[in-house]
């Protein structure tokens, strides 16, 4: 009996998964949005669960019901043949999806769905299913639309693109890459170069997930052969002797294919591992086995990152490909000296270089995204020119067969290719939609500048957009070089590099070094100012773009570790833009403190660095002394009093989440206990409340923002400039007989009305100059500093 069945899929894949059913023997096959409807017999359903590469689900559609209200959902749940459906004893839950004027609630309208199951089987059975959400034998799909309901049992269980390689811990963001790979090589065309002369690089590996699946097309391997748990275990129609046909051939296949593709030596090692068997332990009881041999090994990936790396290897080790996988440290030029000696690449008669460039579901920065694009293409050459030329008329061509370039989620790769992709697929929706680009040729070559390497070794080449960076690329290196010996010497572990040196480089760089567990790390944050309306806002983007290129291989810093945010000089001061991407927490060291900074989430990282003299300022003179934060921000200043012998400190700041970061630093400088306050607060009311207390200070700084409209201030707005007079005579009064306040702002047209506060008793002594720190020495202007007494 045929059955109808429903295989859903990423938007765009329709037809490629249409195509795929059909080859799986399945000829009544409709594609859809977001799926293929198609009609086979049970066993053939079953193929398609363990064969299928593209399919996300695979659903068996049990009926279709009005779903006009409640109860018409209900009883035409309760006439489907529930007891043909379900098998004894199974275990069951109910998910839906979509809504209509009547079923706004999804747990509802899969509540009377379940109600109705029930009811059904007691009636028809004698016993209710039991149900189980966290583990059922069957999963039960209801999807409501408009006045119908579609009710189907669903026949996976998990879904299809959780492959069974995957850790436990994988999140989301991994079976949606399993699908990606899977459809890029479906789009590439991979299944027709695979062969035992073919070679897959992956120059810009985050996971090993592109490797995994590209081997497991070439060696034929069926993609749920290794999984133990699947929905049609509650099916009435399964029957396990069907099954274990099914799988029993795709072991065969799989060890056929093994020994088509890495030879009969490593084949027989990883049948002997029992790698080809259905429910392969890839969890737990995975065989150690010997690394790949380098000289044999034809599916190569390569990352500058670490912890990549690591996963990427889980994830080979846990699929059982470990002897034909390889996965080394490196970026799309260092690769280089691998593929020398690399003789089945040399020898290799079909290439594929595919990569997952996708940055939209992580929190990369744009150096990182940037420098992944160029690993990419300049593996991409590598790869085309690592032949060496015939020199016999009886020699076999380079790349016979072919050769092809895949590209996942690139910004716009055909710039770096200087020509149109041949092909270029949209797949997914909303958040996860991304294209497939494939190329057929090499990148033609753009603007390439060389820098320096910074420990003296071969110099390295950066893909750039505009010929003018390479005038960036030698001013940063000689401010650079200087700045890191000046640090050096004067034991500064955080500091500027480079404040718009170059006007049409407008950008400011930071260096972090990492300190405590992040001991070893390096790290910049690049700040770039938005150019004037005169500036072509495309070529400022270029240049942008070459910053975040040029600087990380100036600096020797890894990519990832590379921050950037868009600075705009707006009324009154200036502003960030493109903050609030997923945080990026570290720890750092300055003065002999630990302070922590995110130098990806938040506007500012936490701490500032301009300010390092006058923390120094505020240490210098703590010692003994009642010190009040205000407008704390993290409580640095705080630190520095504390460890300046400050016997008591009091830290107020609007927001809470400011203040417990405050509280963190101070507790990891060992300062914590009652003599250590932290209140929230708006600051000038907080002020006016307590000058009508005993409480007095004797050292305060004050360091406000240049403008703030919180909502938490209610109707009122600051302004540095309109308020300071208010502000400092409050500040005064709370001063102790001889106390002393440090007032700062960043607002670089500020100007003190002197006048007015003498009025009211108010000294003020610029000390903005003894403030600035040597780093800061091109831009004088970057803060205002003074001290603040009462006559």
């Amino acid at each position: 009996m045929e059955l109808e069945l429903f295989a859903s899929c990423l938007a765009g894949l329709e037809q490629a998964l249409a195509d795929e059913l059909r080859s799986l023997g399945i000829s009544r096959v409709r594609p859809l949005g977001g799926g293929v409807a198609f009609f086979c017999e049970s066993q053939t359903a079953l193929r398609a669960c363990l064969w299928s590469r593209l399919a996300s689900r695979i659903m068996l559609v049990v009926g279709r019901v009005n779903a006009g209200d409640a109860d018409l959902l209900y009883a035409g749940a309760y006439d489907l043949p529930w007891e043909n459906v379900l098998a004894d004893g199974a275990t069951m839950a109910v998910r839906a999806h979509g809504a209509n004027d009547q079923l706004r609630n999804t747990r509802f309208t899969a509540l009377k769905v379940k109600d109705a199951v029930a009811d059904r089987m007691r009636a028809k059975c004698g016993t209710r299913p039991q149900v189980d959400t966290t583990s059922p034998r069957a999963s039960i799909d209801v999807r409501v639309h408009e006045r119908r309901a579609t009710i189907s049992l669903d026949l996976c269980g998990e879904a299809l693109n959780r492959r069974p390689y995957l850790a436990p811990d994988d999140r989301e963001d991994a079976a949606l890459a399993c699908s990606l790979a899977a459809a890029a090589l479906a789009v590439g065309g991979w299944s027709e170069l695979a062969g035992p002369s073919s070679v897959l690089v992956d120059p810009v590996c985050r996971d090993g997930i592109t490797l995994i699946e590209a081997v497991q097309v070439a060696c034929d391997c069926a993609p749920g052969l290794h999984r133990t748990k699947w929905g049609f275990a509650g099916w009435a129609q399964f029957d396990p002797t069907e099954w274990e046909a099914l799988e029993n051939e795709a072991q065969e296949r799989f060890e056929a294919g093994l020994r088509h593709i890495a030879g009969e030596a490593t084949a027989q090692t990883l049948v002997d591992a029992g790698v080809t068997r259905p429910a392969f332990s890839s969890a737990d009881a995975v065989p150690r086995m010997a690394p790949p041999d380098l000289n044999s090994v034809r599916f190569v990936g390569a990352s500058t990152s670490s912890p990549a790396i690591s996963k990427s290897r889980d994830h080979v080790r846990r699929a059982g490909f470990r002897p034909l996988i390889s996965v080394e440290l490196g970026d799309g030029e260092s690769m280089a000296d691998l593929f020398k000696e690399h003789k089945m690449l040399r020898q290799a008669r079909a290439a594929m270089v595919m990569s997952n460039l996708d940055s939209g579901s992580r929190a990369d920065a744009p150096a990182h995204v940037l420098a992944d694009e160029g690993s990419f293409t300049a593996a991409c050459t590598l790869v085309a020119n690592s032949h060496p030329k015939s020199t016999s008329k009886d020699s076999v061509p380079a790349f016979a067969d072919s050769i092809r370039f895949v590209a996942i989620g690139a910004q716009d790769m055909k710039k770096r290719f200087g020509h149109e992709p041949t092909l270029c697929q949209t797949v997914g929706r909303g958040r996860v939609q991304t294209t497939i680009e494939v190329f057929e040729e090499q990148p033609q070559g753009g603007i390439t500048i060389e820098v320096a390497d910074l420990a003296g070794g071969a110099p390295h080449r950066v893909e750039v957009l505009e010929e003018a960076s390479s005038q960036f690329a030698a001013r940063l290196r000689k401010v650079f070089k200087e700045r890191r010996k000046w640090a050096t010497r004067h034991s500064v572990s955080c500091y500027r590099i480079y404040d718009a040196d170059l006007p049409d480089y407008a950008v400011a760089i930071d260096w972090y070094t990492g300190a405590g567990d992040a001991c070893g790390n390096d790290y910049l944050h690049i700040a770039e100012y938005a150019p004037p309306g005169s500036v072509d806002a495309d070529k400022a983007r270029r240049r942008f773009g070459d910053v975040l290129a040029i600087a990380p291989v100036v600096c020797g810093v890894r990519p990832d570790h590379v921050f950037s945010k868009t600075r705009v000089r707006e009324k009154g001061g200036s502003q960030y833009r493109n903050a609030g991407q997923r945080a990026y927490v570290t720890c750092v060291e300055e003065g002999g403190h630990r302070f922590e900074v995110d130098l990806a989430g938040r506007l500012d990282t936490g701490i500032f660095l301009d300010h390092r003299l006058t923390r120094e300022l505020i240490r210098s003179r703590a010692e003994g002394t009642r010190f009040l934060n205000l407008f704390a921000y993290t409580g640095t200043a705080t630190v520095y009093a504390a460890a300046g012998g400050a016997k008591a400190t009091t830290t107020v700041d609007l927001s809470q989440t400011y203040l417990d970061w405050a509280q963190r630093n101070m507790e990891a400088n060992g300062f914590k206990g009652e003599e250590h306050q932290f209140v929230r607060g708006d600051v000038m009311r907080w002020i006016t409340d307590t000058r009508h207390t005993p409480a007095r200070f004797d050292l305060i700084f004050v360091d406000p923002p240049t403008f703030s409209n919180s909502k938490a201030m209610g109707r009122r707005t600051w302004d540095v400039q309109r308020d300071h007079v208010e502000l400092l005579i409050g500040v005064s009064r709370l001063l102790a007989r001889g106390g002393e306040a440090v007032f700062s702002c960043n607002l670089r047209t500020f100007k003190p009305n002197v006048e007015e506060l003498e009025k009211y008793g108010v000294q003020i002594q610029d000390i903005s100059a003894e403030t600035i720190p040597e780093d800061f020495a091109r831009n004088t202007r970057i803060h205002k500093c003074y001290l603040v007494k009462r006559l």
